[in-house]
């Protein structure tokens, strides 16, 4: 009895992983809104077609689940910059603590990947960039990086960094996406996302340290 409780847990397992596989494929490539849970559950081979909704709910759920997946893997590649970061009173600092948990865990996915591009659709839809918030926007690591910012950019007001954080989240994630969409097929892409960290930082620093104009 034990055994075969095992194998039903091992095999849900399974099936849950594949579902998540399928519909961050399907979502990447053709839209959150344009795949229906029962093409995600035919695309995973489910013979029954309501199984998205039986192993997680409503699409929301599913998006949820999907950004959970990701969301941890990319917090412990934060907790380890940031420990490397310390009180730096670098504003570049910072953006590494910004940029590297995205794209370091983007290039451990290999190739191909299509979380960018399910990512950057996050960030374009209100609701699912509200949904999105509510899973990690209190995540311990990421509020440990906003006090960081805080720090080491005080002439910036809260409304102007709250604006530039949007502008930040925006541009990471639509680059990745891009990037992502080009890699070349087979060999290793970590060189690839290395640059395009690099590229991303220096970009992002200018953008944080931009003067704020005064209109009258």
């Amino acid at each position: 009895m034990k055994y075969a409780r095992k194998a039903r847990a091992e095999q849900t397992e399974s099936t849950r992983e594949r579902i998540l596989d399928t519909a961050e494929r399907l979502f990447g490539e053709h839209g959150v809104f344009a795949v229906s849970n029962r093409q995600v559950s035919e695309a995973a081979g489910q013979g029954n077609n309501a199984a998205v909704g039986y192993h997680f709910g409503s699409k929301n759920d599913l998006v949820r689940a999907i950004v959970r997946r990701h969301a941890e893997p990319m917090t412990v590649i934060r907790r380890r910059v940031l420990a490397e970061v310390g009180a730096s009173a670098e504003v570049r600092d910072w953006m590494v603590c910004v940029v590297r948990p995205i794209t370091e865990h983007l290039a451990g996915l290999g190739n191909p990947s299509w979380y960018a591009r399910f990512a950057a659709q996050l960030v374009t839809e209100p609701n699912l960039r509200e949904l999105t918030a509510t899973e990690v926007g209190d995540l311990p690591t990421l509020q440990e990086v906003f006090r960081g910012l805080d720090r080491v950019l005080p002439e910036l007001s809260p409304e102007v960094r709250r604006e530039r954080d949007d502008m930040a989240y925006t541009l990471i994630l639509h680059f990745c996406a891009r990037r992502e969409r080009t890699l070349p097929q087979g060999g290793d892409v970590r060189p690839v996302w290395k640059t395009t960290e690099s590229s991303l930082i220096d970009a992002l620093e200018g953008l944080y340290r931009a003067p704020v104009s005064r209109i009258a």
